[in-house]
């Protein structure tokens, strides 16, 4: 039962990072920085400089500009699980009497998921130009405390349309910018957000699926093996029923490969269920992740100490509305699905 312990841990461990992440995402003093600066200066004496430039140049390239490798390693992880799937599942699920209409739903997800995907990565999300900018800043009013009017991008040298920001990755301002995904190297905007949302839900889709079928595949393994009725000699030699711990141990050994993508798929899905509800429930409300993350620590530099008359920020604004461009739930998916046109303003 050792393996089953540590691995145990592990998910342990794992779904603790996962809450740690979702907690202090978006906030500057959290753990994850205080413990990065503590083992940067405890590890940075006994390091290479050479080995600092490379790590430094490593973590900029992946994080800090546009690269094709998370895709890579997208399409791998999914070319793997699938062909784990293909290899093995699918011959047992067949011997499993399991259809092949249920067997072939997998397939269609992929196909699906691919399909956004390829959106995700090649629609503009709406980048702001010289030539759109003038048209794009009547799409949305300025609510005067995350978006002021007059603004100018200090890089692009372009006055900000409402609910835009410029992506530091990307290097351009992005029309309703929601963040910078590297999974697609792109920025999910205005232009693409419906695709994301509909990538998302694909690949949770997928997700449950194959977990679904491999998991029936093995609770079928187990029922024609008769093992809920075997017992089994203990270490002191005491005859003991083999139970659930025992099951599992025994399927880690008999189908390791296929428990293995199992607990992988099951890891995904649950992450990315979460991910997907919260990017649907912005959709719902909406809101942007962008505008998500700055609502939570708000404080508006714009009115330090100076004095109430101040028009940057009226006081006649409802600044107690929590969702400023909600518009009624229909209105607010209307808008993910068929994002306003920038048109320009007549009468000025």
């Amino acid at each position: 039962m050792d393996f089953l312990h540590l691995f145990g841990i592990y998910v342990a461990v794992v779904l603790t990072c996962i809450f740690l992440v979702c907690k202090y995402s978006g906030q500057q003093n959290n753990p994850f920085n205080t413990l990065l600066s503590y083992v940067s200066k405890v590890v940075a004496p006994f390091t290479p400089r050479w080995l600092q430039r490379f790590s430094h140049w490593i973590f900029h390239r992946l994080f800090h500009q546009r690269s094709n490798i998370f895709i890579y390693l997208h399409i791998f992880l999914e070319g793997s699980v699938y062909a784990e799937f293909t290899y093995e599942v699918f011959g047992f699920s067949r011997e499993m009497d399991t259809s092949l209409t249920s067997l072939s739903v997998p397939y269609v997800l992929l196909a699906i998921k691919n399909f956004f995907f390829y959106l995700c990565i090649k629609t503009d999300p709406g980048t702001v130009t010289k030539k759109k900018v003038s048209s794009l800043i009547h799409v949305y009013p300025y609510d005067r405390r995350l978006f002021h009017p007059a603004v100018s991008c200090e890089t692009c040298q372009l006055v900000k349309p409402a609910r835009s920001k410029h992506c530091r990755v990307c290097n351009r301002c992005i029309q309703r910018f929601d963040h910078h995904c590297v999974w697609v190297n792109n920025c999910v905007g205005a232009g693409n957000t419906r695709y994301f949302l509909l990538y998302l839900l694909s690949v949770c889709a997928m997700a449950l699926d194959i977990a679904l079928l491999t998991g029936d595949m093995l609770l079928h393994a187990v029922l024609r093996s008769g093992l809920l009725r075997a017992s089994y000699i203990d270490e002191y030699g005491q005859q003991q029923p083999a139970g659930p711990l025992f099951v599992v141990q025994h399927l880690f050994l008999t189908f390791p490969r296929i428990v293995f993508m199992l607990g992988f798929v099951i890891f995904v899905f649950f992450l990315l269920a979460g991910y997907t509800l919260f990017h649907s429930f912005l959709a719902l409300v909406n809101q942007t992740s962008n505008e998500w993350y700055k609502s939570r620590g708000f404080v508006c530099r714009h009115c330090h100490p100076m004095p109430a008359a101040d028009n940057l920020c009226s006081p006649a604004l409802d600044h107690s509305k929590r969702y400023y461009y909600s518009r009624g739930l229909l209105r607010n998916l209307g808008e993910i699905f068929f994002p306003p046109q920038a048109t320009q303003k007549k009468g000025n």
